[in-house]
């Protein structure tokens, strides 16, 4: 990420689509042309792993730090690949096209995948593209079919309250269930291989487009989830197979007493005995899916936040030496290219600083936190080549919602001063954009909500909250090229349009 450029954060869910929830078919590739026609360069995601209304549908909380969601599955791409037909999925337009119905869409996607699989299953064993991927991806595969249909059986349970030959995967019970479950197991797979292949799909037509995604890998992953379930000893886990003590972070700018997250955290001489295979496994997988990963709580390979598994909030913890360097040394002799960027956010050290630092990670700057205590990190006259500049994140409120509902009267006072005049509540998105692209850093990134300056009712998540997080969606009548024109205009005039090679080729220019 070291040539002047400009992108767009936007969710798959987000996206416009027939159904109630983006996915990854038409209006995807609709979308891809909007960004490359605006001059854009990258492509912000969330995770994609699966998402559940039991975890508040975070993408953040998902069952596996491997697999793709069902969600995100175009119906439409199935009718077009002939396992599902225009009947079969329907034409009724979502309810509320600009919030994401999970539950209903999991229904559905739940039951067409069904039939797609149905479809398809007498030809499987002879299917050469479903056997390739089973074999690729059979390290993970095989453990995330068995939990997906052990869970089912257990009516959806977390795994620590399993049976004990299941939960703590005695050989015979899971021998047994393999033959058991056999059916189940093959759908699921082949409901990954579906995922996958629309997902490569997509990123070849980015490409092809001078396109780049950057995803999103969670330092964490759930309890209940099947990387904790097959690898528990890598985990803080009680003889009950429970944490014993929970990731978070203390107080900071999102709440008076911290966040506890929940997760297990890592035991990581364990990891370490193991010579980090799980993680480099799982940073491997993740360059395969994007052309850049950000890795969320960045700071948490220096020391992280531990809690008691007994306490309510996270103002009680204590912090915890992560494994530092060492991860990354190794990561950098196994992966020939580490196209990291480092969420160094919250309470940020001096060994964060160094860790980052000492590979050339990127880190972040985010404008909002520019005009109050946090102020010499993030003031735009402040920034250097190497960081991300964003208005706000998916975590943050918009930014006229900043302006409008949360900053503080000091803070807007700042931000006035440092314009030089009171601004109008309408132009805080506008004044935020120019002033992203102004800055020195090489890579801006804008909130898709920035763009079209929406207020706090369309943010993405609050931390902290349980509900009606994540449910935000671009409407059909906003993604159209007039809603990226001025991005476009401010893209050119402050140099962040690079000159790409010919849309045939999808490659950048050296240097």
């Amino acid at each position: 990420m070291n040539i002047r450029a400009s992108g767009v954060l936007l969710h798959i869910t987000s996206l416009p689509s027939r159904f109630g929830v983006g996915d990854m078919g038409p209006q995807a590739r609709h979308f891809a042309d909007l960004l490359a026609d605006a001059g854009q360069l990258y492509w912000q995601i969330l995770p994609l792993g699966p998402t559940s209304p039991a975890l508040g549908n975070s993408p953040y909380a998902g069952f596996t730090a491997f697999a793709g969601n069902p969600l995100l599955i175009s119906l439409e791409d199935l009718v077009t690949d002939g396992l599902l037909s225009i009947s079969d999925i329907g034409a009724d337009p979502p309810a509320r096209p600009d919030r994401v119905d999970y539950e209903a869409e999991l229904a559905r996607k739940s039951r067409l995948l069904g039939k797609a699989y149905a479809n398809a299953a007498s030809s499987l064993e002879t299917h050469d593209a479903f056997q390739a991927f089973c074999r690729e991806h059979a390290e993970w595969l095989d453990d995330w079919t068995l939990f997906v249909s052990l869970k089912e059986h257990y009516n959806g349970l977390p795994w620590h309250v399993w049976a004990v030959p299941h939960r703590d995967r005695h050989d015979d019970a899971i021998a047994t269930w393999r033959e058991e479950a056999a059916e189940r197991i093959q759908g699921e797979a082949f409901a990954q291989f579906l995922f996958f292949q629309q997902w490569n799909r997509l990123r070849d037509y980015c490409r092809a487009r001078c396109l780049r995604f950057i995803g999103d890998l969670p330092i964490y992953v759930s309890q209940d989830s099947a990387d904790v379930w097959t690898h528990p000893h890598l985990f803080k886990l009680g003889a009950n197979k429970r944490p014993t003590v929970v990731a978070g972070v203390p107080p900071d700018y999102f709440s008076a007493t911290g966040q506890r997250w929940g997760n297990p955290v890592y035991d990581w001489p364990a990891n370490k005995a193991e010579g980090y295979g799980w993680w480099t496994r799982r940073v491997a997988h993740n360059l395969t899916l994007y052309d850049a990963v950000r890795i969320d709580h960045f700071r948490g390979f220096a020391a992280y936040w531990e809690i008691s598994a007994h306490e309510e909030t996270a103002i009680h913890g204590t912090w915890v030496d992560g494994p530092g360097a060492e991860l990354f040394e190794l990561l950098s002799r196994r992966i020939s290219s580490l196209p990291i960027i480092a969420e160094d956010l919250g309470v940020i050290t001096a060994d964060v600083r160094e860790l980052k630092n000492s590979f050339n990670l990127p880190g972040m700057k985010i404008l909002q936190f520019a005009f109050g205590d946090e102020k010499p990190k993030h003031i735009p006259y402040l920034h250097d080549t190497n960081c991300i500049v964003y208005t706000g994140t998916h975590d943050n409120n918009t930014a006229r919602g900043w302006f409008e509902s949360e900053a503080s009267l000091d803070e807007r006072e700042s931000f006035a001063t440092y314009l030089g005049h009171w601004p109008e509540s309408e132009d805080i998105h506008r004044i935020f954009m120019r002033m992203a692209m102004q800055s020195v850093a090489n890579t801006v990134i804008i909130p898709m909500q920035d763009i079209l300056g929406l207020d706090s009712a369309c943010r993405m998540n609050k931390p902290s909250t349980l509900s009606k997080n994540w449910e935000w969606r671009l409407t059909r009548d906003a993604a159209v090229p007039e809603t990226l024109k001025e991005l476009a205009e401010m893209t050119r005039f402050f140099d962040r349009a690079p000159l790409l090679v010919g849309h045939d080729t999808g490659e950048l220019p050296k240097g």
